[in-house]
């Protein structure tokens, strides 16, 4: 067995969509010196992570997939986990990824060499160099549990739902949810049924729409099979439809899916006591909408206490809310999302003088088109500060960003640059521009507090526009914003 170069030109952190659409679109430009850490043993990233009852996705099958990869074999129109899990592995197998792969690696820290123009890395499984660091590692990646009093000392079962205890049976548990986010409102519903009692933890209601997934017919599967072109039009379609949403997101106009999602509560929720505990007191989209149709008669089942309170602290054998009230539990069950915001790679790559990404930050994610920071050469960021969406796929912002990469790789070829670095003056620019363009949006003026919010009050997770602008911004590399370091010997020549 040949032995692992200690050197590649390009190391890819992560193998969930972003990873391997970085490291494919390398293959398929004839690029083979790359690796891709993976610390887990199967490639997924967030899909494999995420293995909770009832996880899916909220946005279509055909726009959730790589533009050059289509799967017509979709089952629903809005896919499950298991799924896109295996779609992810269907497209690293295909494109000749997985050798590429170091599994079981995970990487631990990372230095910028200025005399040698290369990257140190550290691995869990030893040390390495590369020219270019690509962190996709994805602002979904680790889960974020509150810090609650007495927390240790509860003798029951703890997990967060993207660390999903299989093992630990939950029929005629007394479970306490904690959060009601996008996981929450999918495997609620999944193990209500099955609970003695369910206590639910809401701080602040979410707008719910109706879910239109359906099961996608045999017929229509074997139409997208024999005619691509028909999938590609369908893609189209909600492409553009998608990117409509977005307008009243800008504007901070929400009114019309204000009205359909009041129905929606209505409808499905009776109980004027429950109903008023339903009700979210800001604008749809503040916080992330969300899409289900069995949230809310879930929420109603006579085992299911909704408690409109934050958690104060945790007993032996309890949860106690803010309002002084006990829920006796066995089970507590977090929901409360991920670090995104204060993501775990800023503390591990470092710049020439040693200094982390977390520490220049300090609290507030910066980067130029969301890809590269100053002071940080031949490092770039897939799904990076401020490149989140609020209304349609990520991986079209990933594809654009990839190709913004490639593209600074072949300038530095071609103009025989040993690193590129993207100018502070250009970042701070940019990085104007984009929080100008977040003003009277409904993500900074809709009423609510978000995970969209870093430690300094902006929003530096998600893009205020659509991503087809984001992909004109992006269809070439910009060489004047940055800072290309150039040998003396190739200067000469």
């Amino acid at each position: 067995m040949a032995p692992t170069p200690t050197h590649v030109e390009v190391a890819i952190a992560g193998s969930g969509f972003a990873g391997l659409a970085m490291a494919i679109r390398l293959k398929q430009r004839g690029e083979h010196d790359f690796a891709v850490l993976e610390r887990a043993e199967d490639v997924g990233g967030t899909w494999r992570d995420n293995s909770y009852p009832g996880c899916a996705c909220d946005v279509p099958s055909h726009l959730y997939s790589f533009s050059f990869e289509p799967n017509p074999r979709w089952s629903r129109t809005f896919s499950r986990q298991p799924e896109i899990q295996e779609y992810l592995r269907h497209c690293a197998r295909k494109y000749g990824v997985l050798p590429h792969v170091r599994f079981g690696c995970e990487l631990r820290d990372a230095r910028w060499d200025e005399a040698a123009q290369r990257w140190r890395l550290s691995t869990s499984t030893g040390d390495m160099t590369a020219r270019v660091l690509v962190a996709a590692t994805g602002p979904l990646s680790e889960p974020s549990i509150p810090n609650l009093p007495g927390l240790d000392s509860f003798r029951g079962t703890v997990f967060h739902s993207a660390r999903w205890n299989h093992a630990h049976d939950l029929r005629g548990r007394r479970v306490a949810v904690v959060g009601t986010g996008a996981s929450a409102i999918q495997f609620v519903p999944r193990i209500q049924p099955k609970v003695e009692q369910l206590t639910v933890f809401q701080r602040t209601p979410a707008w719910v729409m109706p879910h239109p997934d359906r099961p996608l017919k045999p017929v229509e599967r074997a139409v997208y099979s024999r005619a691509p072109a028909l999938q590609s039009l369908m893609r189209g379609g909600i492409y553009w439809a998608r990117e409509t949403f977005v307008l009243g997101l800008l504007s901070n106009r929400t009114a019309i899916g204000e009205r359909i999602a009041r129905r929606h509560l209505a409808k499905q929720v009776p109980d004027a006591r429950l109903r008023a505990k339903l009700t979210p007191d800001f604008r749809l989209g503040c916080k992330r909408v969300l899409l289900s149709n069995d949230w809310y008669p879930a929420l109603a089942r006579p085992n299911v206490e909704v408690v409109t309170s934050a958690v104060r602290e945790v007993r032996e054998n309890a949860v106690v809310a803010a309002d002084g009230s006990v829920h006796e539990v066995d089970t507590i069950i977090f929901g409360t999302g991920f670090h995104v915001t204060d993501m775990p790679i800023g503390d591990r790559v470092r710049n020439a003088a040693g200094q982390s990404l977390a520490g220049v930050w300090q609290g507030s994610p910066q980067a130029y088109l969301g890809t590269s920071v100053a002071g940080f050469p031949n490092f770039f960021i897939l799904l990076g500060p401020n490149t989140g969406l609020g209304h349609t796929s990520v991986v079209l912002m990933v594809e654009s960003q990839v190709d913004y990469v490639l593209d600074a790789m072949q300038t530095m070829r071609q103009r025989g640059a040993a690193a590129v670095d993207v100018r502070e003056d250009a970042q701070l620019a940019y990085n104007r521009q984009v929080q100008a363009r977040m003003r009277g949006t409904v993500w900074t003026s809709g009423g609510c507090a978000s995970w969209y919010i870093d430690a300094t009050g902006r929003n530096t997770t998600l893009w205020p526009g659509s991503t087809w602008s984001f992909r004109r911004r992006t269809r070439r590399f910009d060489a004047e914003h940055y800072t290309l370091h150039i040998p003396e010997r190739e200067q000469a020549a």
